[in-house]
Parts: structure tokens; sequence; C-alpha cells
């Protein structure tokens, strides 16, 4: 996902730190507090023609990294810069309150920014499919997960899919104890330790996890309970930037879709280029991954997805409400589309 952001407390759906509200609250005061204290000044002193983006971890994230690993916007006047977050809190909470321009997140973080009332909306796709949910050896069906404790990250894709896939198995979410990340490869680690019986993340961390934990189970590709293509993270953008900078969001989805295009003819290059820097797995790992995670920056097909998820996380009690079709809006990645007919045509994976 997009960084699967140490909260070790325990789930419990009764109690009211479900607030969603409470907890930007909570996180965006920290955040303004780092601000203060110069923890972020060196990072808003931009130039007009910069767009900064928070940085995750997964494959999801692949056409951004490359994107600004080889700075792919910069012939349409655009430079990419990545403010790092400690926590997957954070990360949610940089966009939310205005300390980045854009980023990629899972579409549930960014249900509850839209929910809470924070200007933002969903201009283009990240990647598809990729979440997987394993266990550790013995642990393999929903009902021997009872009492034991799963590693996830609040509010993401990888806490809603374990409660749909134990839902389908009619095993209710309450019956396990759930103990929230700092980041992805402190979990990864946690899995690997023992310190967790079962885990939801991302590629390439799913394979890392059954290839280097023998006896491990992947219980759900997420396949099972979505369908084949389903979406796992979305980029998002502060509202008044589709109005008021059009042309570097569009320079920035136009640059993405560049990263696309290279990594889908050369995916060994895009990787050598990224793993190390950007993903903390070998080499082996994430070539065997990327093909389980593609990251796909026309995610058009995927609006009524996105919309539908959303009752799951009402019923876990973040949002109070359905976002609207406003949330969404492809104006300036039909525009891209439009405008770069052959890097379009060139792409394997697309909506139309």
């Amino acid at each position: 996902m997009c960084d699967h952001h140490l909260n070790t407390s325990r789930l419990d759906l009764a109690a009211p730190r479900l607030d969603r509200r409470g907890f930007l609250r909570s996180t965006g005061a920290m955040t303004l507090t780092m601000a203060a204290a110069g923890g972020l000044g060196a990072g808003r002193a931009l130039a007009s023609d910069a767009l900064t983006s928070t940085h995750g971890t997964g494959f999801c994230n692949l056409n951004l990294f490359l994107a600004h690993a080889d700075q792919l916007a910069q012939e349409d006047g655009l430079e990419i810069q990545f403010v790092n977050t400690p926590t997957f809190a954070e990360q949610v909470t940089f966009l939310g309150i205005g300390q980045v321009d854009v980023g990629l997140m899972p579409y549930t973080s960014f249900m509850a920014l839209y929910d809470a009332g924070a200007p933002v909306t969903i201009v283009a796709g990240g990647g598809i499919e990729g979440c997987g949910i394993v266990s550790q050896p013995g642990l393999d069906s929903a009902e021997k997960l009872k009492g034991k404790t799963l590693g996830t990250f609040q509010l993401d894709t990888l806490e809603v899919m374990p409660y749909d896939w134990l839902k389908a198995k009619g095993v209710p979410f309450s019956d396990v104890n759930v103990r929230y990340m700092g980041n992805t490869p402190e979990a990864v680690e946690a899995f690997k330790a023992g310190a967790l019986d079962w885990i939801c993340t991302i590629e390439p961390y799913v394979t890392s996890l059954i290839k280097d934990v023998p006896g491990a189970h992947l219980l759900s590709d997420g396949k099972d309970i979505y369908g084949a293509g389903y979406t796992d993270c979305v980029l998002a953008c502060r509202t008044n930037l589709i109005t008021e900078k059009p042309a570097a969001l569009k320079a920035l989805i136009k640059g993405m879709m560049k990263a696309q295009a290279a990594a889908e003819a050369d995916p060994d290059t895009a990787l050598e280029k990224l793993v190390g820097t950007y993903y903390k797995t070998s080499m082996e790992n994430a070539q065997f991954a990327k093909f389980k995670q593609p990251a796909v920056v026309d995610a058009r097909n995927q609006t009524d997805f996105i919309l539908e998820r959303v009752d799951s996380v009402i019923e876990m009690g973040y949002i109070k409400k359905k976002p609207g079709r406003d949330a969404i809006d492809w104006t300036l990645l039909e525009e891209v589309i439009a405008e770069n007919a052959d890097l379009y045509g060139s792409l394997k994976l697309k909506s139309a």
C-alpha cells in the first residue's frame, strides 16, 4: 500500500477512539507541532513548479517512485519531491492538513479524510491487487485465527481486507486481537520473529513472507473476495490544485504514465532503480512479486469498486456516510490521455 504504516493497542469496536475525526485531530496536532518546530520547514520552501508527495512502500507506488527516481515530469516543468513521514497515520494526515500536495494512499484512508471534511480529491490510480493475508504455520483457517494477533494498519485497505475476509468466513472481527504497526518493514519483521500470528500486507512483502517463513500460509490474495483487478491505492490531491495547478498535476500524472510504460516494457531495469532505495527487499523477491501488484495510472474502471467498498468502512465505525461521486475527478487524467495518445496506447494495463 502505499506505506502501510507503532500503535500497539487492540482494536475495540466499541471504543470511542474509532472516531476518525478524533484520530485525525490528534495526529494533525502532532504534525503541526513538528512543523512549528521546524521539522518541515525545508520541505515547504518549494518552487512553484514542484509538487510534494508522501512516501509509501508498496508496489502500488511503483509509478510514483520511478517518476521520482528519473524525474519523468521534468520535461513538462515539474519536480516531484517526497516528504517522509514516521508513521502511516502522519502520511495520511499530511495530505489532509495540507503539508503535502498529493499522496498515493489506500482508498479507505482517503474516504476518512473526505468524510472528515478535508478538501481532497482522487485524480488517478495507484495499484491493483497485491494485498495478501499471510498466517503462521498451522493457522490455515479463519476459525484457527480466533484469539490470535493480526498485524495491520488502522483505516487501511490492509485492515478492511481481513475484516471482509473474516466476515465472509463467518468469524467476527472482534474475535481476533489487532496490533497496529508503524510501517510495513516493521510489520514484516515482527511476523518473521513470531510476534504476529497473521498479517495483511502488500507486495513485495507478501512474496517475501511466503518464501522466507517455512510453512507460512497465504490465506487470501484478495481476489477470492473482491475479484480480479481490485484496486488498493489511489492518487489523491488537495482539491484546490485541480484549478490552481492543473498543469503540474497533469505533468505528474503523465510522468507516472511514462513510468508505467517503462516498467511494463522493461521491469528488471525499473526494479534495479527502485530495490534497495525504495523497496527494502531482495531483487529476486521483487521480480517475482511485481506482477502480483501492477501499478496502473488509469483507474477509471475502478470508480464503482472504490465507492462501494465504503460499506465495510462504515461498519467498522470509521466514517458516517458514503462519499459521493464528486470525491473522484478523472478530468485531468482524461486530458493527459487525450493529449498523449501514443503513450497511453503503449500501456498494457488501463481502463480503455
